[in-house]
C-alpha cells in the first residue's frame, strides 16, 4: 500500500530538503527567488478550478502549500516565524471576524458578515491613517488589480466616481490626447495618456459593477476562439497570416 502523510511528516519532507545534505536546489532558494513560484502556483490553482478539474486541483493546492511550507522553513531557520506561527496567527484572525460562529453575534446574510468584517478589520487598523492604507496596496499585485484595489479605497473614504457616463467621456478625452500623443510622436505623453486611459477602464468597470480582469480573460478567449477559426482552414496548405493581405485578414476575421 502507498504511504500516505500527514501533515507533520509533510513539514519534515521540507526541512530534509533543507538540510545540509539536502537538494541543492531548494536550499539555494530565498523568499526572494520563490515568488515568482506562488504567483504561478496561484494561476494554476485558478486553471484548475475553472476547468472543474478535481484531480489537478488537488494537485496544484498541494503546490501552494508547498510554498506556504518552503517560507515558512526558510523563517524558521532565520528564527523569524515558524509554520506554527503561522497556522496559529491565521487561526486567531479568523476566530476575531468571525464572531456569530465563534461568539455571540447574530448575523442574517452573507453582507452582514461582510459589513461586520470590514468593521472588526478597521477596529485592528484603528491607528492606520487612509493614507497609509491606500500606501499599503501592494505593489506587485497584477496593475489592473491594482489600480481596482486603490480606486476601491478612494471609494471608500470618500471620493465619488461618479456615473458611467462621466466615466465614458474620461475615457474619450484620454482617447483624444493619446491620438494627439501619437501624432506628435511624443512617448512620454504617449506612455502617460495610455495609462491613464487604462485606468479610467477600470474606473468605469467598477462604476458599472463588472469584473475588469474576468471581463479582459472573457474578451481574451473569444478572441483566441476567433484566430483558431481563422488560422484552422490553413493548416497544411503552408500557408499563414504572413502572406495574406491586411484587408483580406479583415476580411477573413469578418
Amino acid at each position: 500500500m502507498e504511504k500516505t502523510y500527514n501533515f507533520n511528516e509533510f513539514m519534515e519532507v521540507i526541512r530534509r530538503l533543507r538540510a545540509k545534505d539536502g537538494c541543492p536546489w531548494d536550499r539555494e532558494q530565498t523568499h526572494e527567488s520563490l515568488k515568482q513560484c506562488l504567483i504561478d502556483e496561484c494561476y494554476e490553482v485558478i486553471e484548475a478550478i475553472n476547468n472543474k478539474d478535481y484531480p489537478n486541483l488537488c494537485e496544484e493546492l498541494g503546490d501552494v502549500l508547498l510554498q506556504v511550507a518552503m517560507h515558512s522553513v526558510i523563517a524558521e531557520e532565520d528564527d523569524k516565524f515558524t509554520i506554527e506561527d503561522v497556522i496559529s496567527e491565521e487561526s486567531k484572525k479568523m476566530v476575531r471576524r468571525h464572531p456569530h460562529v465563534f461568539g455571540n453575534q447574530r448575523v442574517g446574510s452573507s453582507d452582514e458578515v461582510l459589513m461586520n468584517w470590514d468593521d472588526i478589520k478597521r477596529k485592528e487598523k484603528k491607528d492606520r491613517d487612509p493614507k497609509q492604507e491606500i500606501l499599503d496596496v501592494p505593489k506587485s499585485l497584477p496593475a489592473n488589480i491594482r489600480a481596482e484595489k486603490v480606486q476601491k479605497k478612494a471609494v471608500k473614504f470618500g471620493l465619488n466616481l461618479g456615473d458611467s457616463k462621466k466615466a465614458i467621456e474620461d475615457i474619450n478625452v484620454s482617447l483624444i490626447k493619446l491620438n494627439k500623443a501619437i501624432e506628435k510622436g511624443e512617448d512620454a505623453s504617449v506612455l502617460d495618456e495610455f495609462g491613464l486611459m487604462l485606468f479610467r477602464m477600470i474606473k468605469l468597470s467598477l462604476v458599472l459593477q463588472l469584473n475588469a480582469e474576468y471581463s479582459l480573460t472573457n474578451a481574451t478567449n473569444k478572441f483566441i476562439n476567433r484566430l483558431i477559426d481563422v488560422i484552422s482552414p490553413m493548416e497544411g496548405s503552408g500557408d499563414n497570416l504572413y502572406h495574406i493581405a491586411p484587408e483580406e485578414q479583415e476580411s477573413l476575421w469578418r
